[in-house]
């Protein structure tokens, strides 16, 4: 009996300070394409997260080649979301001695990359064949 098992990896970026929306309009450019195709496309985003994100998918597909052996050439990113976290909290005095609060918001992301490659496990030998799909 064979099992096709893709390889995926993941990097985490918690306590990012931006807002969950404007980390979502990068995040939802990005998904699906190849890592080259992603790091160009974040290089010329006119958004000030694009960078965070960027640091991100080379923090993943660094993970990939180092802990897995897996050719950056071959990774895409198949999976990527950005929730909200808590609020960073600080307060502005106003009027007769009160105090307004001000949330400023944080965020976590998560970017998982995958091979184009996938590993075809058999009950006597493991080799690698290339996906029909990419």
């Amino acid at each position: 009996m064979e099992k096709k098992t893709q390889i995926k990896t993941q990097a985490l970026g918690k306590n990012i300070r931006v807002s969950v929306s404007k980390m979502r309009r990068i995040i939802d450019r990005i998904r699906n394409t190849s890592y080259e195709e992603s790091l160009v496309l974040l290089e010329f985003m006119p958004y000030r997260a694009s960078y965070l994100v960027s640091q991100l998918v080379v923090s993943a597909a660094a993970n990939a080649s180092t802990n897995l052996g897996l050719n950056k050439s071959n990774l895409f990113i198949s999976e990527a979301w950005a929730n909200n976290s808590t609020y960073l909290r600080r307060f502005r005095p106003r009027a007769q001695g009160r105090g307004y609060p001000i949330k400023k918001p944080i965020c976590e992301v998560t970017i998982k990359l995958s091979s184009k490659i996938v590993k075809k496990i058999n009950r006597n030998c493991i080799s690698h064949i290339v996906s029909d799909n990419y």
